[in-house]
């Protein structure tokens, strides 16, 4: 059983949440993957992908201006 956030210990001033289950972590990921699903599929748009190609592309920190 879960504490409530209010229960849970304290690090460095900050509220720490208990871990979650594995059984919720594997209710997320599929229900992430289906929500998901239909954007990996999709074209990527011209300016993304003009990012995606600017990281493929090796850059010389050599030279400084």
């Amino acid at each position: 059983m879960t504490k409530p956030v209010a229960e849970t210990k304290r690090a460095r001033g900050a509220i720490t949440t208990p871990p979650l289950s594995p059984s919720v972590r594997r209710h997320l990921g599929k229900s992430l993957r289906s929500h998901f699903a239909d954007s990996l599929t999709e074209p990527v748009g011209e300016r993304l992908e003009t990012l995606i190609d600017r990281l493929d592309t090796p850059q010389d920190h050599t030279t400084r201006p």
